[in-house]
């Protein structure tokens, strides 16, 4: 990895001097870093080499997922989530669990190799959308306030959520069905305690000091990323799961220091965003060009179905009875692109020991690929031509579902790799 550190920097410093030119393009600055990753790695110019499995791979897709988790929770409006039965409970509560069942019943169907167990497995790792390649639909003002706030919702909440469900999956698999319990208790209990600890401490910092004036400016954006440290490294240092820890302090953060931690939130999101992007560019060349050789038509088969029967089919069950119209439930259930959290559980499955954890991670890794371009491509078009359905849908009279309002929660104010 001679060239490693130097590949990176170049790469960003291109993406940087042509991101505005991108932006009115159908090309994502996320297509560009996977390509030049692909580009530069064993599959092409073997430039960047780095074992799917070392350390280093591992502890960056852990430290970017941990400081996304802290940072998409605390934009999220608890007060309103509690009260409010919205179109993202929906998603969460129906879609989400219906997602990991279909997925791992047809992952079992096309992957004759795979256990049940495993099939699981690969459905939760492909589960999870990612709210940073989402990011210009859920700010797109011509679009409907709920429709935008049910995806960022969805998008900030459901990798969290898939959390547990992972750990206790990986726990069966590996034979460990006596102790799923204990397991779970423990990466769940850990992580809770981690995560109340930290985001309560970071809270405190921020209010507390800050009325005191103890806290220098240029301190209070440090606050976020010193919170999400806390927690993960508290959690996992008890067992517990850093990832849970991390979203719980980024919750109750949020939940805590209201006004004041939502303007110290800068530095963390754009440190979420460098590490988003090096990230990528070590999947594209590590990761992605790999699995690449490793394609077949099972592969292929199931990232088309996982990015499309296995995302709409629960989605569309799970708004009925809202009258939603049918090209919103179609809007809804295509943009559910897969990113950051699928690579870090491909990565954690790839440690641990499942029979064949090289077809689950080259499976994921191609879908999170497959999602960059397909979901990259499509988003401007997309979103324009259903901006121009609501607005004359409008026209004519309300819409049962998608002209009510809805509260508003912070989306991303930086993105690494926003959709166009």
């Amino acid at each position: 990895m001679q060239w490693g550190l130097a590949i990176v920097g170049l790469t960003l410093l291109f993406v940087a001097a042509v991101s505005r030119r991108l932006s009115s393009t159908p090309i994502t600055p996320a297509m560009v870093v996977v390509a030049i990753g692909v580009f530069v790695g064993p599959l092409v110019l073997d430039d960047l080499v780095v074992s799917p499995t070392s350390s280093t791979v591992r502890s960056l897709a852990e430290a970017t997922l941990a400081v996304v988790l802290f940072s998409d929770a605390s934009r999220l409006n608890l007060r309103v989530m509690r009260h409010e039965a919205s179109i993202a409970v929906r998603l969460l509560g129906v879609g989400l669990p219906l997602t990991i069942v279909l997925g791992a019943l047809l992952a079992r169907g096309v992957f004759s190799s795979l256990s049940f167990g495993e099939a699981v497995i690969l459905a939760v790792i492909v589960a999870p959308t990612d709210a940073g390649l989402g990011t210009s639909i859920v700010t797109d003002a011509r679009l409907p306030q709920r429709i935008r706030q049910s995806l960022n919702v969805e998008g900030g909440l459901n990798d969290g959520i898939c959390v547990p469900v992972l750990l206790i999956a990986l726990a069966i698999e590996a034979g460990m069905e006596s102790h799923a319990l204990r397991v779970l208790g423990e990466q769940i209990g850990y992580g809770l305690l981690g995560g109340v600890v930290a985001g309560a401490l970071a809270s405190f910092v921020m209010v507390i000091a800050t009325k005191d004036n103890l806290v220098d400016d240029s301190w209070r954006q440090i606050v976020p990323v010193a919170g999400a440290a806390v927690a993960y490294g508290a959690a996992s240092a008890l067992g517990g799961s850093g990832f849970i820890a991390a979203f719980v302090a980024g919750g109750l953060f949020g939940l805590m220091s209201r006004d004041e931690g939502a303007r110290s939130m800068r530095f963390i999101e754009e440190t979420g965003a460098l590490l988003d992007g090096v990230t990528f560019l070590v999947f594209g060349a590590v990761l992605l060009g790999p699995a690449l050789e490793h394609l077949s038509w099972q592969i292929g088969l199931y990232a088309v179905l996982s990015l499309t029967i296995v995302r709409m089919v629960p989605v569309a069950i799970s708004l009925w009875g809202t009258h939603a119209r049918p090209v919103t439930i179609a809007f809804l259930g295509w943009f559910g692109p897969r990113g950051l959290a699928s690579i870090v559980f491909a990565v954690v499955v790839e440690d641990a020991h499942v029979a064949h954890a090289g077809t689950l991670v080259d499976a994921a890794y191609v879908i999170v690929g497959l999602s960059v371009l397909v979901h990259g491509l499509s988003a401007s078009p997309l979103v324009n031509r259903y901006a121009r359905w609501y607005r004359a849908a409008v026209n004519e009279g309300p819409l049962a579902m998608e002209s009510e309002p809805s509260h508003e929660h912070r989306a991303r104010r930086v993105a690494a790799f926003p959709s166009n």
